[in-house]
């Protein structure tokens, strides 16, 4: 990575953080072999680098109720850098995406919904795409889930 340097450490407590990032700063330092305070420093370093871009929560849908996972590919009218961020920006802020990935060749992206049931679907694909005005064309398959 340009302009940062990231060692062993650095290294162990990105992948405990990846597994868990709930862990406290105690059980993070034990499990990287760092003291407490080192662990601290090396954190929030990796923050302000932005290493570490946010932290997120993965839900378990099977315990919230029945759900389907939707994976759609979606394909552009345009494909100008700005086009693809502007839609990227814009589907990622919608609380049913729960991943979103640009591809190439083919669609331009796939996106990875949750709806509660196949009903809820073309609802969901409205808000989603049709209200974008940027989305060509949409093909989704299921996850049965």
């Amino acid at each position: 990575m340009p302009g940062i340097h990231l060692d062993e450490l650095d290294l162990r407590i990105l992948a405990i953080l990846q597994s868990d990032s709930s862990v406290s700063n105690v059980e993070l330092a034990a499990r990287a072999h760092a003291s407490p305070p080192t662990c601290l420093r090396r954190v929030s370093k990796l923050k302000e680098a932005g290493v570490i871009q946010r932290e997120v929560a993965i839900l378990d849908y099977a315990k919230i109720g029945p759900t389907l996972t939707a994976i759609i590919e979606v394909s552009l009218d345009r494909q100008a850098a700005e086009d693809l961020d502007a839609f990227e920006t814009y589907i990622c802020a919608e609380a049913v995406v729960t991943q979103c990935y640009r591809v190439s060749p083919g669609p331009d992206f796939l996106v990875v919904a949750e709806v509660v049931n196949m009903p809820e679907h073309p609802q969901c694909a409205h808000i989603l795409f049709d209200a974008s005005g940027q989305v060509r064309s949409q093909r989704a398959g299921k996850d049965r889930g």
